[in-house]
């Protein structure tokens, strides 16, 4: 089998994609950190937990939607259990689960916590690109989601 290899265009492609990838957590991570004190895991935790029903979600579920391991997924909890803006529970329904909820003071803090996170992605995705490749953004990752999540693992998450 001979290799594939990138032409010009997909080599300018894919290096621009992979700078993305590498570039992008930083500029939303040094916000959160700089306006809210988190990290962007730590806000994206909380924020799939306040999209949740009564803001609770069992640990598995929770790292499922954030595609963590369970251990990952605790070491965060517990920092933001420290902090009063999470709280863990036994599972009503299965006392071998345990649940994750955000309490009224998390509620507060991701509520205070989006609009500026909301312009930074903006400021740094939405707004300098065209309505229309805004909308072919959204169909090249779905594209990529595909082939990355082929069992659509994530696609609660992504499929809005």
């Amino acid at each position: 089998m001979s290799t594939r290899w990138l032409d010009d265009t997909e080599m300018t492609a894919w290096v621009r994609l992979a700078a993305v990838l590498e570039l992008l957590p930083g500029v939303l991570d040094s916000q959160l950190r700089r306006d809210a004190e988190l990290t962007h895991y730590e806000y994206y935790v909380m924020a799939m937990l306040s999209e949740a029903p009564k803001r609770t979600l069992r640990m598995t579920a929770l790292a499922q939607q954030t595609n963590a391991t369970l251990p990952r997924l605790s070491h965060v909890v517990k920092r933001l259990e420290d902090r009063g803006l999470i709280e863990r529970f036994p599972c009503p329904q299965d006392a071998r689960a345990t649940n994750a909820r955000l309490t009224a003071d998390g509620w507060k803090k991701i509520r205070a916590t989006a609009p500026g996170h909301v312009a930074t992605v903006r400021r740094h995705v939405i707004d300098v690109l065209t309505p229309e490749q805004v909308s072919q953004l959204a169909g090249i990752t779905e594209a990529i989601l595909k082939s990355v999540d082929p069992d659509g693992k994530l696609s609660e998450v992504y499929g809005r």
